[in-house]
C-alpha cells in the first residue's frame, strides 16, 4: 500500500472519542480558566474600593476645613483719624482719650447707656442736658420716645473739648454703659499748611504793593487778597469747630440680648461624625462605583460565554 493511500485510511478510521473524554476535557478547560476568574474579581474589588476611599479622604479634608476657620485679624487704620476702640462697660469713663490740648482735633464720643424704666429714661434726659450747659456745651439734636416700648433717645450735644472728659465722666454716671466709642481726627497739619499758604500770600501782597501801582498790579493784589481772606475764614472755622467737641448720647431701655446658650458635645460626638462621613462616602461610592462595576460584570459575563462557544465548538471537531 502507498503513503498517500496509507494516509487516506488513517483519517477515514479516526476513532471518536467517548463521552467521557469529552466531559475530562471540558473540566480541564474550566480549571484552566478558574485564575482569569481571580483577576477579573480583584479588579472589580479595585475600582469599588479607589472611590469609597476617595470619598472618605473628601470627607476628612471637608471636616477638617470646616472645623478650622481663619481667625480674622484686626486691620489698623493709617492715617490723620485716630480711632479709639470701643471700650467695655467695666473700664468706665476713665480710660476715653484725652484731647491734646496744644493740637487742633475734631473730637466726638459716643456712648450708649441702659436705663431701667421710660421714667428713667426721661429723668436721665433732662440732667444730661443740665450737665451740657452747665459745662458751657447746647445741646445739637434731642430725640426722645417714650410712647413705644422700648424707650429711647438720641442726644447730641457740642461741648467745649477742655470740658469732654468731664462730660463723658459725669454721662455714663445716667445709667448702664453698654457701649462706648471715641473718634479723635487731628487737623493741626492742615491748619499749618493753610497758615504757611496765607503768610506766602501776604508776603506777595507786600511785593506788589511797593510796585508801580499799574491796573494789572491792581488786579493781582484784588485777587491774591480775596484768596487770603477766603484761607483766613476756612481756619477759623477749622479752629472753631475743633473748640467743641460732639458727644452723642444713646438711652434705650431695651435689655441686651441673652447670649446664646452653646451645649457641650458628648463624648461620642466624633464618633458620630466619622460615622455621618462614612455613610456619605458609602452612597458615593455605590453611586460611582455600581455603574462601573456592572459593566465590568457584563464584560465578564460576555467573555466566558464567548470562551465556552470555543470549547463547545473545539470538542465538537474533535
Amino acid at each position: 500500500m502507498s503513503r498517500p493511500d496509507l494516509l487516506s485510511a488513517l483519517r477515514e478510521s479516526r476513532p471518536a472519542p467517548p463521552p467521557e473524554l469529552r466531559e475530562r476535557v471540558r473540566l480541564i478547560g474550566s480549571a484552566a480558566s478558574a485564575p482569569s476568574r481571580s483577576r477579573v474579581t480583584r479588579r472589580r474589588a479595585v475600582i469599588v474600593v479607589v472611590p469609597v476611599v476617595a470619598a472618605l479622604a473628601a470627607a476628612v479634608v471637608l471636616t477638617q476645613g470646616s472645623e478650622k476657620q481663619p481667625t480674622p485679624t484686626p486691620r489698623a487704620s493709617v492715617g490723620a483719624v485716630e480711632k479709639a476702640p470701643t471700650l467695655a462697660p467695666a473700664l468706665g469713663a476713665e480710660a476715653v482719650p484725652a484731647p491734646a490740648g496744644n493740637r487742633a482735633q475734631r473730637y466726638s464720643a459716643t456712648l450708649e447707656l441702659r436705663e431701667r424704666s421710660d421714667a428713667a429714661l426721661s429723668d436721665a434726659t433732662k440732667r444730661a442736658t443740665e450737665i451740657a450747659s452747665s459745662l458751657a456745651g447746647y445741646p445739637l439734636r434731642l430725640d426722645v420716645h417714650t410712647i413705644e416700648s422700648p424707650g429711647s433717645a438720641d442726644l447730641v450735644f457740642r461741648i467745649p473739648r477742655v470740658h469732654v472728659e468731664d462730660a463723658v465722666r459725669r454721662f455714663t454716671a445716667l445709667g448702664t454703659i453698654v457701649s462706648e466709642d471715641v473718634s479723635i481726627e487731628d487737623v493741626q497739619a492742615q491748619v499749618n499748611a493753610t497758615s504757611n499758604l496765607i503768610a506766602r500770600l501776604q508776603r506777595q501782597l507786600g511785593t506788589l504793593r511797593v510796585e508801580e501801582q499799574t491796573p494789572t498790579v491792581q488786579r493781582q493784589i484784588t485777587a491774591l487778597t480775596a484768596r487770603v481772606q477766603r484761607l483766613q475764614r476756612g481756619r477759623a472755622a477749622t479752629l472753631s469747630a475743633t473748640h467743641f467737641a460732639t458727644v452723642e448720647l444713646r438711652l434705650t431701655t431695651e435689655s441686651p440680648a441673652p447670649a446664646p446658650v452653646r451645649h457641650a458635645h458628648g463624648p461620642l460626638h466624633g464618633l458620630g461624625i466619622a460615622f455621618h462621613w462614612l455613610w456619605i462616602g458609602a452612597v458615593y461610592a455605590l453611586a460611582l462605583g455600581a455603574p462601573v462595576a456592572a459593566a465590568l460584570v457584563a464584560v465578564w459575563l460576555a467573555a466566558r460565554r464567548l470562551r465556552r462557544r470555543r470549547e463547545d465548538a473545539l470538542l465538537s471537531r474533535s
